[in-house]
């Protein structure tokens, strides 16, 4: 068996020189169960025969492509770890300004008991946030995907989630009632875009969508009102060139106050409206 400090310079002599070395760091932290300060403090652990056969599977399953969020099963996300596997899109920090979006409005507008929609939930990490942030709140999960919505019922219960609810719809299809927030990061990447090769092993359902990326979001913006208590506020994810369209499709409904949001790092990427008669 190899100790830590052996394998750290095998990486860095052999093995996987086009992976990231923080790849290999976050997978032995995973495999070991420990934090980082154990691996600059312990060279000479040795691994187990169990430590060092799983840390050599995910090194593979690593340089098949595979992303290190479905070989470990985990990513952050608003500073929680959620589940996820190949039936849904890995969280992404930029996807982080729906959530605090979301809660600066219910707070701005002191919304109590706030009955809040995330259509397209995925691994639930949007929805789930919130649900955490607003214990007094009502959330509903929904996603076409039911082996989607099994990996939000799994983060919903290690987070200790008990005020949100998943539902198996078609965006609207099955969702009940009105809301004061619907959120949303649906598919809005057109089927052309050359992106698309970095990104074989997510859900192509999940990512792609017709007439350039649009298709999805065009139904949510236009059906949203019919889901939305007066004064309440929609929120879309979409791509960084998508602004202008989107916001069309929120004039086009009569939602008022719209604005397209950037996110860190000075991209637009969600634009929100509010439902005022």
């Amino acid at each position: 068996m190899q100790t830590i400090g052996t394998l750290k310079t095998q990486f860095y002599q052999l093995a996987h020189a086009h992976l990231p070395y923080h790849w290999f760091e976050s997978l032995l932290l995973w495999v070991l169960d420990k934090d980082k300060a154990f691996l600059i403090t312990h060279d000479d652990y040795l691994l187990s025969h169990d430590e060092y056969d799983r840390l050599s599977d995910g090194m593979a399953k690593l340089c098949t492509g595979m992303p290190l969020a479905y070989v470990i099963g985990r990513q952050g996300f608003f500073g929680h770890e959620f589940v996820v596997d190949e039936h849904t899109l890995i969280p992404r920090a930029d996807t982080e300004i729906l959530v605090e979006t979301a809660l600066a409005v219910v707070h701005d507008k002191g919304i109590e008991n706030a009955r809040l929609l995330d259509l397209g939930t995925g691994s639930g990490c949007i929805g789930i946030s919130l649900a955490k942030a607003l214990p007094d709140a009502n959330v509903v999960l929904s996603d076409y995907s039911v082996n989607a919505l099994k990996i939000a019922q799994i983060n919903a219960k290690e987070l200790m989630v008990n005020n949100c609810t998943c539902v198996h719809s078609n965006w609207y299809d099955g969702v009940l009632g009105s809301f004061d927030v619907i959120i949303s990061n649906p598919p809005y990447i057109a089927r052309t875009d050359e992106h698309l090769r970095h990104l074989t092993a997510e859900p192509m359902t999940a990512l792609v969508a017709d007439d350039d990326g649009l298709a999805d979001i065009g139904l949510i913006v236009t059906g949203a009102l019919d889901h939305l208590n007066l004064g309440g506020v929609l929120l879309v994810e979409h791509g960084h060139n998508q602004g202008a369209s989107v916001q069309k499709f929120f004039f086009g409904a009569g939602f008022k106050n719209i604005r397209t949001i950037k996110d860190y790092g000075g991209n637009d990427r969600m634009t929100m409206g509010i439902y005022d008669e």
